[in-house]
């Protein structure tokens, strides 16, 4: 049970971690501004709260590290003031940046405006996005890693840097040393039909929320009826387990659709859907904490848990960086925190 691989955990909190996790993902910085509405073309409008943090793949990063495995950033940052603050980010988190530094270009961000109903993004592209075949040359996952590939990495020309990293490192999907989690974009529709049908073949543990997963099985002619249409309930449940089923048999590999706090629906090759039960979280206005999720998961994956119990987990991490969110950004809770939960929530069920 659960609760029991849990207590052990906690009897030997200086078990050695040696497997890492490793990040090819592009990091960058968020410049988060509160408007009353979003302006027209050549409109004005004030902002009354300006609020930068650090985005993209670091906040997978930092949960994985929260949550005590050794962590490894492999992209390229840059040389100006965003790369400053990359390097201070992942300092201040025990993360070691491992990849390619660019001192002639510098970091990007993301300038996104929140009138309260929506968020409006607007980017631009930095070092982290200039990779090349050679990005990942230098990179040598052990056995027992576990690499993280985040959606955005395939977007532009660091995804040569993947494909050439998937033939190095892993030619062969049932041979390979290190277990390999991948994260899609919303974007996936802008992903080449040879790039995707290549990382479809890596056969990657796949972490989607429900409208990437939509986004893929489209791209993959996955049959969804409905199911984009339906609110959670028990109608969202059925659909919900139907998609990760179709959409996982599609794939052959493992899949994780996340639902917030309903939990996550997980599937691996040949066997059944089983849900995960997630945990009630208040209400609050910010960000997805799915980077969140993906980091604790793959930090219990590196630690030798297995899927379900990782997922569980990784479900108490993200609601509990929901409701301790700094400015809108979920922040993710260290590792006995979110265990204890889980272990709560595991001696409810068996009540």
């Amino acid at each position: 049970m659960l609760h029991e691989f849990i207590s052990r955990a906690f009897r030997s909190p200086s078990r050695p971690l040696a497997a890492s996790v490793l990040s090819l993902g592009q990091i960058w910085v968020d410049v988060m501004m509160d408007v009353n509405e979003i302006p027209p073309s050549g409109g004005f409008t004030v902002s009354q709260q300006v609020n930068a943090t650090i985005g993209g793949s670091f906040r997978v990063l930092q949960a994985a590290s929260r949550m005590g495995s050794p962590t490894r950033h492999a992209g390229i940052i840059g040389g100006g003031m965003w790369g400053t603050a990359v390097r201070e980010a992942l300092s201040r988190d025990k993360i070691d940046h491992i990849g390619q530094d660019r001192l002639d270009s510098d970091t990007g961000f993301r300038l996104v405006l929140n009138d309260g109903e929506r968020k409006t993004f607007i980017a631009t592209y930095g070092a982290e996005s200039q990779g090349d075949a050679n990005t990942f040359d230098a990179i040598e996952p052990r056995d027992g890693d576990v690499v993280h590939i985040s959606g955005n990495t395939l977007m532009d020309h660091s995804s040569s840097g993947i494909e050439a990293f998937f033939a190095r490192t892993a030619p062969d999907p049932d041979d390979r040393p290190y277990t390999l989690v991948l994260s899609p974009t919303n974007a996936l529709e802008l992903v080449s039909e040879q790039l995707l049908e290549n990382v479809v073949l890596a056969r990657p543990i796949w972490s989607c929320n429900r409208q990437e997963a939509h986004t893929l099985a489209e791209r993959l002619g996955v049959p969804q009826g409905d199911a984009r249409k339906l609110t959670v309930g028990g109608a969202f449940d059925e659909a919900m387990e139907g998609l990760c089923g179709s959409l996982g048999e599609a794939l052959r590999a493992p899949l994780v659709l996340r639902a917030g706090s309903r939990g996550a629906w997980v599937r691996e090759p040949g066997g059944g859907v089983a849900h995960v039960p997630g945990f009630p979280v208040k209400p609050a206005h910010t960000r997805s904490a799915g980077a969140c999720h993906t980091g604790a998961f793959c930090a219990m994956l590196a630690q030798g848990w297995s899927m379900p119990d990782a997922v569980r987990i990784a479900n108490a991490a993200s609601s509990l960086a929901i409701e301790r969110h700094i400015a809108g950004v979920p922040d993710c809770p260290h590792r006995q925190e979110a265990m204890a939960l889980a272990e709560d929530h595991e001696h409810s069920e068996n009540e």
